[in-house]
């Protein structure tokens, strides 16, 4: 990965009969499940894994989520969900999405999500950034 790129990763959701309304479309909820599909993929694509942070005593809770529909999603129609890395300097985790139909590429949802770093055990919200995340940027070229 070249140092200009913003990475991104894709998950592939199939659209089960649970995830729809009353009117047979996905409710608008379940697209929060999408989108950490969607870092989650990010994730075992480019090594960033949160259990990891844990581990090393940092959670990293969404904070603000935005999002846009502009189509739907229906029972058995396939998403496919793209998680970009947003670059920042700030002591934040920011991704923004793409939700796509898969049988006709129509953009259904674009969104974003912003993240933050907290203490595993106080919730005391870090300033900084946790060295970990720093190093795994400075080894993604994401600096």
């Amino acid at each position: 990965m070249q140092a200009s790129e913003n990475p991104s990763a894709v998950a592939r959701i199939e659209i089960r009969f649970h995830d729809c309304d009353p009117l047979g479309i996905v409710w608008h909820g379940n697209y929060v499940k999408y989108f950490e599909a969607g870092r989650e993929a990010f994730g075992n694509k480019y090594g960033l894994d949160y259990m990891e942070l844990y581990i090393n005593g940092f959670s990293t809770p969404v904070v603000h989520l935005e999002s846009n529909f502009k189509k739907v999603l229906q029972y058995r129609d396939v998403a496919l969900v793209e998680a970009t890395f947003r670059k920042t300097d700030a002591a934040k985790i920011i991704f923004d999405y793409t939700v796509r139909k898969e049988s006709t590429g129509e953009v259904v949802c674009t969104a974003s999500t912003t993240q933050v770093f907290v203490a595993s055990g106080t919730l005391e919200l870090s300033l900084v950034t946790p060295e970990i995340f720093a190093k795994w940027k400075r080894q993604k070229g994401l600096v």
